[in-house]
């Protein structure tokens, strides 16, 4: 097992130990932008005091497993109003909400899609694109990006 997914293994399980879920985290090369930066998320949704209170405990954390050979800093965040769909288990909790997915693979050909997520089941996300009455299916291996689609309730 490489050193990205220990660390991603020992984020995961710590941020869960404090009740929150980690959505996804970025770790560039040192080459670049010298960051790590951790997206949390729970049903009630995040504040900033969230953030503070993760970044402190796994600050600690990070300090005494020595995972990261090089500097960085730590940056804990919400993932935003178009928070993105990484696991099967995100777009089964967010089922009936609109998403825009990407693919890797054209589906009849086409890559983007936009509209209600159905529901995921099988390794396959069914959603329901805007203005057409007939839902495609998606292999979550094929999809290269997903992310909710923020809807302003009037």
């Amino acid at each position: 097992m490489g050193t990205e997914d220990r660390l991603s293994q020992l984020l995961q399980r710590a941020v869960e130990e404090e009740g929150y879920e980690l959505v996804y985290l970025e770790l560039p090369r040192p080459a670049s932008h010298p960051f790590l930066r951790i997206y949390i998320d729970r049903p009630t949704g995040i504040a900033l005091e969230d953030c503070r209170w993760v970044s402190e405990k796994l600050s600690v954390l990070l300090d005494v497993e020595d995972l990261i050979p090089h500097q960085y800093t730590l940056e804990v965040s919400s993932p935003g109003l178009d928070r993105p769909l990484v696991k099967e288990q995100d777009y089964v909790r967010f089922q009936g909400r609109r998403a825009k997915l990407k693919t890797k693979l054209a589906i009849n050909g086409q890559r983007n899609f936009k509209g209600v997520l159905q529901h995921c089941e099988g390794g396959k996300v069914v959603l329901l694109e805007d203005k057409k009455e007939k839902p495609v299916e998606i292999v979550l291996e094929n999809i290269q990006k997903a992310n909710l689609v923020f809807e302003l309730k009037h």
